[in-house]
């Protein structure tokens, strides 16, 4: 096991090479310039001199002036010690300004995760041991409608109809907290994070939730099918011992690979729902620095996007073992 551990995080090293390698090209190849946006010089004021020269010195500033591959290899050589630079938009560290950010998208999405598995894997059993049964197809249905939903629309209707909209005022809409519930004690400031939070991780949830429940049912009715399962129901064991004892920790293998897959989509939808409930996030703030062309800030994102991304694999690696002791890493 160490030595496996050991060799995936020696592979870390070329997968997150090669992950800020192709975000560089992509933020190099997008239309519109940083040093334009920055000092508010329109693309049909360009070709003025003194314009010209006024972008050209902040180039040099920034050293944007630099051929592309040294522009990458000076970034790549900071990014090692977590030094992304200073930002386009206010020259605060980046770093500094993910640091603020990090711990609000991690705490939604951590959240989010554990409804997902604490809600999907109870439905999959269900929706297993319930097979081609009225209650397991309505289910079916309502899970697959779930899945075609996008989650910008339906926060939208959640505004609408819970969030003061047109009708229901029932959750707040808008930041993580309450204006001044710090002052009301620690239990208070909790239970007002979690109301706030509601909304934010309902939107982020249900769509992996679908998914994840599809693979528990499909994942329970290979096993339940295998001949250890008939050995176990023809000894005399009750069906819940069957099912939860049995069954259920050999179908985990499939939930368990989807857990590193589950990590990156979230912290990709994070941007929209951050953005429409107004949440402090890394979400957030990667879509401001986008509409403000700062490329030290979206670099620096997307490379601690990657390595959450690449943690979250290894740890459903690690897991199987946890899951199913016949796995051996040696």
């Amino acid at each position: 096991m160490r030595d496996y551990i050991l060799r995936r995080l020696l592979l870390i090293i070329p997968t997150y090479v090669g992950i800020t390698l192709v975000t560089f090209i992509i933020i190099q190849l997008a239309p519109g310039s940083p040093v334009s946006q920055k000092l508010g010089i329109g693309e049909s004021l360009k070709d003025n001199a003194v314009n010209k020269e006024i972008i050209e010195q902040t180039k040099q500033l920034y050293g944007l002036d630099k051929p592309l591959p040294v522009q990458y290899i000076r970034w790549f050589k900071r990014s090692i010690s977590f030094d992304f630079g200073n930002s386009y938009k206010d020259n605060r560290p980046v770093m500094e300004k993910i640091s603020e950010r990090i711990p609000v998208t991690l705490q939604i999405n951590i959240i989010s995760i554990l409804v997902v598995y604490l809600i999907s894997i109870p439905i999959g059993v269900f929706s297993s041991v319930e097979h081609n049964s009225l209650p397991d197809k309505l289910l079916t249905l309502f899970i697959f409608i779930l899945y075609s939903l996008p989650n910008f629309w339906v926060a939208i209707l959640l505004i609408t109809f819970l969030g003061g909209g047109d009708y229901l005022n029932i959750f707040p809409i808008y930041g993580l907290n309450s204006y001044g519930i710090e002052k009301a004690g620690f239990l208070k400031f909790i239970i007002d994070r979690l109301w706030h939070l509601c909304l934010p991780v309902l939107c982020l949830s249900y769509g992996g939730l679908a998914v994840l429940s599809r693979y528990a049912k499909v994942g329970m009715l290979d096993v339940i099918k295998q001949d250890y399962i008939l050995t176990a129901r023809a000894k005399g064991l009750s069906e819940k011992t069957v099912i939860f004892k049995h069954a259920l920790r050999n179908s985990l293998i499939p939930i368990v690979t989807l857990l590193g897959g589950l990590l990156p989509a979230m912290l990709g939808g994070s941007v929209i729902i951050e953005s429409i409930f107004s949440i402090p996030g890394m979400g957030k703030l990667g879509f401001e620095s986008i509409l403000a062309r700062d490329y030290p800030t979206i670099m620096g994102i997307a490379s601690i996007a990657a390595l959450l991304t690449l943690v979250g694999f290894l740890i459903s690696d690690i897991l199987y073992a946890v899951v199913d002791p016949r796995i051996s890493y040696e």
